[in-house]
């Protein structure tokens, strides 16, 4: 049975849209995937584990029954992996006309602890995949003059804390990255967004709550940030947030 959810607005134009994400199966990665799948998006997606692909792709078949999803299997440090991810997209969907990129590792070492091991592994995924996906697919969005580009960054995008150095280096340079594309594409009608969290209810979320000691009460839920996402790039004329920080509010607490 098809959800009650899945959005039937008139001007949806997201709607038959073919959409890649990858980091999938996390936490953000699920929740946009269901996001997209209810504005009638194709799904093209992929991670790590099969298994976790399968188990996603059958989820957003009982979300939308009308939407074809498919994914491969891939580990974005390896530039060989991410190559097979572009070629399967394009075998399987044509051309990519949404593209979110969200996988991304992070570890926490103080910059005398971490080792140029480090550096190339968070580097790899965090910036260099994203480089790689948005030259390769943005072709296509040109041709077709119409694309939708989101680079997923972090509130590490505009600040930094100790322990922190190589992963606010790589979140630097996402939202670096994505104001240049952004000009250049822009006249292409291809819109570059980058959207830059707080701390998100995930698996990540949890590394962060052992070293810094926060309250996951605090942090936000991904379910929320893949609609304001999908919400944001669904307008289709002059208007656009470009670069997109989020937040919660944190309740006071009395002491």
């Amino acid at each position: 049975m098809q959800s009650k959810e899945v959005i039937k607005m008139q001007n949806n134009i997201l709607n038959k849209k073919n959409c890649l994400i990858t980091g999938a199966t996390g936490s953000l990665g699920v929740c946009l995937a269901k996001s997209f799948s209810k504005y009638g998006c194709n799904l093209f997606l992929t991670s790590r584990t099969r298994e976790k692909l399968e188990n996603l792709k059958k989820q957003l078949g009982s979300i939308n029954q009308d939407i074809k999803i498919s994914y491969e299997t891939g580990n974005l440090e390896n530039i060989e992996d991410i190559y097979k991810v572009i070629k399967k997209a394009k075998k399987e969907m044509n051309s990519i006309d949404i593209l979110i990129n969200n996988a991304g590792v992070v570890q926490f070492d103080s910059l005398i602890d971490s080792t140029i091991e480090d550096f190339d592994y968070m580097f790899s995924i965090n910036v260099r995949a994203t480089l790689i996906f948005c030259k390769e697919l943005c072709k296509d969005m040109i041709k077709k003059r119409w694309g939708r580009i989101i680079n997923i960054g972090s509130v590490g995008s505009y600040n930094g804390w100790a322990d922190t150095a190589i992963y606010c280096a790589s979140k630097h340079a996402i939202l670096g990255f994505s104001r240049s594309l952004y000009e250049e594409l822009k006249n292409y009608n291809v819109r570059v967004f980058c959207v830059s969290p707080g701390t998100l209810v995930s698996e990540m979320g949890k590394l962060v709550t052992e070293k810094f000691k926060l309250r996951q009460d605090t942090f936000i839920e991904p379910d929320e940030m893949a609609e304001y996402i999908a919400f944001s790039i669904s307008f289709n004329k002059e208007m656009i947030s470009k670069e997109i920080r989020l937040d919660r509010i944190q309740e006071s607490i009395e002491h």
